[in-house]
């Protein structure tokens, strides 16, 4: 059995995060069964972009200065890394307040900056990670609970894509983005090359609808932990209430066989489970093509699923979509932003990096039939 303990949390008020997270980790052993004096503790928190703490984007940095004053009693020394997928690790994480929490701590933050070839445990045979997440003696992954519009879900698992530095995530996603399996399959292997000893869940205030960063906050006041990220999203999965035929990562993990894939052999501590009403809202980008065999996929494939597209209202053709499209299919020409049907890969990083949330999804006809809407912010 895979130990997956929760506990609610109503606030980020620093003294009742603290409570709820000591309560949180005693049933797992406490800090201490994680650290031992004299480690250095990489916390890995979800610094996907420059937004303040309110928008839900970012790890609450009241929960990582929470989990990092743990890790100092314990003897831990503290660095705080990510490789943010746009902007400056300084100027993110000033932004969503985990700076001043550094500071305050004598906390180191570590820019994932070198790489270091590993071995994957399936289909990726080698990828590069970021040498300073590898070279520390313990890793704390401390995901935000958000929706996501590939993978439904970004948990755990999916925050530790982050290990990836800078412009290879264009690469991987190259790679691997044409297919929700294959991308699934590829973040099970960055998770397995390199374990974390722990998985603190920020699902104080999550977000729903069209996420990882256009999407709504909404209050969840739940706090999540366990050794295992699979078992942990799986957890987290069922909190939001997102049907797990509809969370890739868990799909892939479950024919893998991987540990804690499967609900009935996770075992809840803590605070009694009670999923969430109504359901998370899901993004607007998922496609209708789940159990389809191949050769439907790609004959529908632009009629089944959805297409980022700009809204020329919101759009100041900053060209960071365009620079950040691993496939290319984004242009700008006579003073307009065009994506090329044939080329987009439907990874929606595009949306996920855009400051002016100018691109909006754009459906193709069979779906616009089913769903009685051609477009959806």
């Amino acid at each position: 059995m895979e130990s997956v303990a929760l506990a609610r949390c109503a606030s980020y008020d620093l003294q009742q995060v603290r409570q709820q997270l000591d309560r949180l980790l005693a049933s797992l052993g406490g800090m201490a069964a994680f650290v031992s004096a004299g480690q250095r503790v990489l916390l890995k928190p979800n610094l996907l972009s420059a937004k303040p703490p309110e928008a839900a984007v970012t790890t609450h940095p009241v929960l990582v200065q929470a989990v990092a004053e743990l890790v100092q009693q314990a003897g831990g020394e503290v660095l705080i890394g990510d490789s943010p997928g746009i902007g400056t690790l300084e100027r993110v994480a000033e932004k969503s307040g985990i700076a001043a929490v550094a500071r305050k701590l004598g906390a180191q933050l570590v820019v994932f900056q070198e790489t270091q070839r590993v071995s994957g445990s399936g289909v990726f045979r080698q990828f590069e990670l970021s040498r300073e997440y590898l070279a520390a003696d313990v890793v704390i992954n401390l995901p935000k609970l958000k929706t996501h519009e590939m993978m439904t879900l970004t948990c755990g698992v999916k925050n530790l894509y982050g290990t990836v530095v800078g412009t290879a995530k264009a690469g991987l996603h190259l790679t691997a983005g044409r297919s929700k399996e294959l991308f699934a399959g590829l973040l099970l292997e960055i998770a397995q090359a390199r374990p974390v000893a722990l998985t603190i869940v920020d699902g104080i205030s999550a977000m729903e609808g069209d996420g990882p960063s256009s999407g709504t906050p909404r209050q969840l006041g739940w706090l999540l932990a366990g050794a295992n990220p699979v078992a942990v999203d799986v957890v987290a999965g069922r909190l939001a209430k997102i049907p797990h035929e509809l969370l890739p990562v868990e799909q892939e993990a479950r024919r893998r066989k991987l540990p804690g894939a499967n609900w009935e052999e996770i075992e809840l501590l803590g605070e009694p489970f009670a999923a969430v009403e109504p359901p998370f809202r899901l993004p607007g980008g998922l496609d209708v093509q789940f159990g389809l065999p191949v050769f439907l996929k790609d004959l529908l494939r632009n009629q089944l699923t959805p297409l980022p597209a700009a809204d020329q209202r919101l759009c100041v053709l900053c060209g960071i979509c365009r620079d950040a499209c691993p496939p290319h299919a984004i242009s700008i020409t006579k003073n307009a932003l065009k994506v090329d049907s044939g080329r987009c890969i439907r990874c929606w990083c595009c949306r996920e990096l855009c400051p002016h949330q100018a691109l909006v999804v754009k459906r193709g006809l069979l779906l616009r039939l089913l769903g009685g809407s051609g477009q959806k912010d």
